[in-house]
């Protein structure tokens, strides 16, 4: 009795993988932590200084990470775009994010950089100030606040609406199911001259020290609301 082994290539190699899961998780509970309120704000100062490290290991991975991670891969051209909504999409085209994924995915970085910013420069004047409060004015501060509590949280809001929706969407009607791959890495079925990321250590070990070099940067911004 044979059994037939459909070819899988590696995309999103482990670092990428890490650092999706951990965002997922961190924007969970900062979310919870901001409607707990109260003594809990000190965990959302806390997990905000982690996402700024996540986002930080991001841009440093965008240029130094495994192929189908790296910005010049999947940001896309406008003909590219194009073509992809013309239904004339290519292989490499659904290797990594698709074009329109792949844009989602700059929207919700930089949605996220725009809640960690404004979150670093907040005061509620009750339970929770951000880091870096003091090194800007009243006004900032004041207009910051008034962003990160209303606007910026319902564009966080809406931008994991939709990536829910597109996975659901893909799997429902084309087939195509996104999670897995996250998870292990591999896609199947797809033609393997396209280029596999590279994996094993030597991303790992690059990776530890970019993401150790973006945790001292979190951690610093941390220190200047006790500094002096």
């Amino acid at each position: 009795m044979s059994t037939t082994h459909t070819p899988r290539l590696r995309i999103w190699d482990l670092p990428t993988r890490l650092f999706h899961w951990l965002l997922a998780v961190s924007i969970i509970a900062l979310v919870v932590t901001a409607k707990v309120g109260g003594n809990a704000m000190e965990w959302h100062l806390r997990l905000g200084h982690v996402v700024l490290a996540l986002l930080l290991f991001r841009v440093v991975w965008g240029f130094t990470g495994g192929y189908w991670s790296r910005f010049s891969t999947f940001i896309p051209s406008p003909a590219r775009l194009v073509r992809y909504l013309q239904g004339q999409g290519t292989a490499a085209d659904k290797a990594g994010h698709n074009p329109l994924g792949a844009l989602s995915v700059i929207a919700m970085l930089l949605i996220l950089a725009g809640q960690v910013g404004t979150g670093l420069v907040s005061d509620d004047e009750i339970a929770f100030a951000g880091s870096l409060v003091r090194f800007v004015s009243g006004d900032t501060i004041a207009w910051a606040t008034s962003w990160h509590k209303s606007w910026g949280q319902w564009l966080v809001y809406a931008m994991v609406g939709l990536h829910i929706a597109a996975i659901v969407g893909y799997s429902v009607f084309r087939r195509e199911k996104l999670v897995p791959a996250m998870l292990h890495g591999d896609k199947p079925g797809l033609p393997q001259d396209l280029p596999a990321s590279r994996d094993g250590w030597g991303a790992v070990l690059p990776a530890a020290f970019f993401a150790a070099a973006c945790a001292v940067m979190a951690y610093w911004v941390w220190t200047r609301a006790t500094s002096f």
